[in-house]
């Protein structure tokens, strides 16, 4: 019974600790830029020698792969907790509009997430994983609605990620190209064929 309690001891404080290097790797990434994330300076950050990173992370990529999984979590629960309206469009602009929002809020999140800024860096299968979810629900919610193409799919993500990558380029910090979701996920839903909100009024 000791045992048991001393191995759970041992494996909290290890996770506190991975914990705590992917904070500082966090805060490295925001104040140097995601490629300058350095393993002396997250090491420095949370008071260790650089080699003793390596107890908790193979490697600089391990570290990124694990930052990148966290992001995707956090975004995950971020889409779990939308209260959508009932109808098609409706609910396609607040999903717009979230994403957008997450994805402009942090500038290292979301190169990690949705570019590839890192040279040599492929997230592992279980890294990945979130964002196959994300993406597994995303096509779910879209065939709810009778949008099941892959073309039509794709279109949406290159739509909304256009706008925040817009949105990063030219008025970071601004409304600039927020203020084109309404009327840009508009345009998609006339496209795949969406009810405009009247057409619902106007049925018997």
């Amino acid at each position: 019974m000791l045992g048991e309690a001393t191995i759970d001891w041992q494996s909290k404080r290890r996770e506190a600790a991975r914990q705590e290097i992917l904070s500082a790797a966090w805060a490295v990434a925001r104040e140097n830029g995601l490629a300058g994330l350095t393993l002396r300076e997250v090491a420095a950050r949370v008071g260790m020698r650089a080699p003793s990173l390596y107890s908790h992370f193979a490697s600089k990529n391990a570290i990124y792969d694990a930052m990148f999984e966290q992001a995707w979590s956090a975004y995950e629960e971020w889409v779990a907790t939308a209260d959508l309206p009932a109808h098609p469009r409706a609910a396609l602009r607040v999903r717009a509009h979230r994403f957008f929002r997450f994805a402009t809020a942090d500038l290292p999140r979301h190169q990690l997430m949705n570019l590839r800024t890192i040279p040599g860096f492929t997230p592992s299968p279980e890294g990945y994983a979130p964002a196959v979810r994300v993406m597994d629900e995303l096509r779910a919610f879209l065939a709810g609605m009778g949008v099941t193409d892959d073309g039509d799919v794709d279109l949406y993500v290159a739509l909304v990620g256009g706008l925040v990558d817009a949105q990063w380029a030219n008025d970071p910090g601004g409304t600039r190209y927020a203020r084109l979701i309404d009327r840009a996920v508009d345009m998609y839903a006339d496209a795949v064929h969406l009810p405009k909100v009247t057409d619902d009024l106007e049925e018997p």
